[in-house]
């Protein structure tokens, strides 16, 4: 199980990154390819696939005998709004205004609250209370989604609020985030990939890294980094500590990766355009 969400969470690293921006769509024997540059074999990343898509985040099309999978839509929603926030140059800007989702799931759809919950948090999301979320970000459309998606408008209410209380709004967010253990874990990629990065640039600009070495280190950089979008609320600039470390991992992050790109960019156009041939021959 733990190999296969590790494949699953690749292969969402490659769309983001990379197939999403070819037409949004791969052959499955180019993806067993590039996934084996990280030691996974074709069992998990077929097993991977057939989860994602009864997921409904991608689907699979059939060319002859062959199989190729897209993002859907609603997995199209997800990697520009990931994408978003990886490749972000500044804090969202913040109109002073709370966002409040308080909702009654009953019992017999548990499954639905669950759910739900990794949504929010993943969506940046602070819960103040049993069942009341929070947020500063004008996530009206990505909770409309979430309403839709699972069909829970009779059980949600969704206000737009200003903070009034007596307590400071640090409290607050103290309350609904732990930003310090966040700044930890800032702290810990920055002590990491600095070293890595010094490393890697001496070792491009001596020519001692293969393209398919850069796509590697490419993709798992980005797929440690976008960890931070399960913990990282994204708050706006005015809500953060004095110290905050965000910054300086964003700074970190575009800069390595950056320097990997056009190698990166090299093997993967290559290992994908020999399933695109192979699509026209067919």
């Amino acid at each position: 199980m733990e190999n296969q969400f590790n494949t699953r969470s690749m292969i969402f690293t490659l769309f983001g990154d990379y197939i999403r921006h070819y037409d949004n769509v791969i052959w499955t024997g180019s993806l067993i390819r590039l996934l084996e540059e990280f030691g996974h074999n074709e069992q998990s990343v077929r097993a991977a696939l057939s989860r994602m898509s009864k997921q409904g985040w991608i689907q699979a099309e059939k060319v002859g005998n062959k199989s190729y999978y897209s993002l859907t839509e609603r997995g199209q929603a997800r990697m520009e709004e990931a994408s978003k926030r990886i490749y972000k140059t500044e804090h969202p800007s913040w109109d002073g205004q709370w966002r409040i989702l308080v909702y009654t799931i009953p019992e017999n759809k548990r499954h639905l609250r669950d759910e739900l919950r990794k949504e929010l948090v993943w969506s940046g999301f602070g819960l103040l209370s049993n069942s009341c979320w929070i947020t500063p970000n004008p996530l009206e459309e990505q909770v409309n989604r979430l309403i839709e998606k699972y069909d829970i408008s009779e059980y949600v209410s969704f206000f737009n609020a200003s903070y009034i209380g007596k307590n400071s709004q640090d409290e607050l967010i103290q309350k609904c985030w732990n930003l310090d253990e966040v700044n930890e874990k800032y702290q810990l990629f920055i002590q990491e990939y600095s070293q890595k990065y010094v490393i890697d640039k001496n070792k491009i600009e001596k020519g001692e890294l293969t393209d398919g070495s850069c796509f590697v280190k490419s993709a798992m950089l980005v797929h440690q980094y976008r960890k931070f979008l399960f913990i990282d609320p994204n708050l706006p600039q005015e809500l953060l500590p004095a110290k905050w470390l965000g910054d300086s991992a964003a700074s970190l992050f575009n800069d390595y990766y950056k320097m990997l790109t056009e190698p990166a960019k090299r093997f993967f156009k290559e290992v994908f355009e020999l399933g695109e041939i192979d699509k026209i021959l067919k």
